[in-house]
């Protein structure tokens, strides 16, 4: 299978060939030091909370090193004061740090308005990956102060859609890297997910499904192995297996596939037909059987 190049591509290929780079650029023509005291929080940020402790030691760090990476602010109401864009933890962090000035890049309504636009529309024209996808929806959410279901409107897409793609960004970095390399698929990634409760479970998962080339249908039955109450890991994998050796007798005596299908209460057993025709059949030598 062909790799993905690496996520570290980032951002740039969401850009257009025909975009006005300025509105990019953040070289030393384009940052200006601001007071901190003349920039202020937008109010329409979605994010609302903020780790005291992580802000702490953020600012710890911005006292050995400076703000390196500029904020993104666009012109206040009035004269000297600017809106937060993007950079909300560096601007409360550097006001803990005592820090006076920071790098900021000053972006006009009409810049950002540009940017926003190019951004969504490379979003759905663009071949990313789901984690570069991912990253991509949550900068909207947090560049632009946009909620997940507008988003999704602009998108196109279901809110549930973006949600569980944003939700990616929640994996380990192993199984991000197996994302991106495509040795698992986004749907395994879900499953991996939906074991978050317990982190051990979730890199067990993400094992087996390389090892063995688990199909998500049986990473699927992993979860709801876990979850239901298997004692370990190996009593879940068990219940992946789709076979046993009385179902291989059916098969074998019907001539057919014979599988089973594990939920979290009972399962399915499962019997496979070729054609209406076939059906027919089956459903004959099954009524033979009362």
């Amino acid at each position: 299978m062909a790799k993905k190049s690496a996520l570290g591509r980032g951002f740039d290929v969401l850009m257009p060939t025909d975009l006005d780079t300025t509105l990019l650029e953040t070289d030393s023509e384009r940052v200006q030091k601001l007071f901190v005291s003349s920039i202020f929080p937008n109010p329409d940020q979605p994010r609302r909370f903020f780790d005291d402790l992580a802000l702490e030691q953020l600012a710890d760090s911005l006292k050995q090193y400076g703000v390196l990476q500029p904020l993104i602010v666009s012109p206040g109401k009035t004269p000297d004061t600017y809106l937060l864009i993007a950079g909300e933890r560096r601007w409360r962090a550097a006001k803990l740090a005592g820090i006076q000035k920071v790098p900021a890049i000053v972006r006009t309504s009409k810049e950002l308005e540009q940017l926003e636009v190019s951004l969504v529309e490379n979003i759905q024209r663009v071949d990313l990956s789901p984690l570069e996808t991912a990253v991509s929806i949550k900068r909207l959410h947090e560049m632009f102060s946009q909620s997940y279901d507008d988003i999704a409107k602009r998108l196109g897409k279901a809110p549930s859609t973006v949600n569980n793609i944003v939700r990616l960004l929640q994996l380990s970095p192993a199984a991000q890297e197996a994302l991106n390399t495509e040795k698992i698929s986004e749907g395994h990634a879900r499953s991996i997910l939906a074991l978050k409760e317990s982190p051990e479970n979730q890199t067990e998962l993400l094992l087996l499904i390389q090892k063995n080339g688990w199909s998500v249908r049986q990473a699927e039955q992993f979860v709801v192995a876990s979850k239901a109450g298997a004692e370990d890991t190996k009593a879940a994998e068990k219940r992946t297996i789709p076979s046993n050796p009385k179902t291989e007798a059916l098969s074998k005596s019907w001539n057919r596939p014979v599988s089973i299908k594990n939920m979290a209460k009972g399962g399915r057993l499962e019997i496979g037909f070729t054609s209406q025709e076939d059906l027919d059949k089956l459903i004959a030598l099954l009524e033979t059987l009362k």
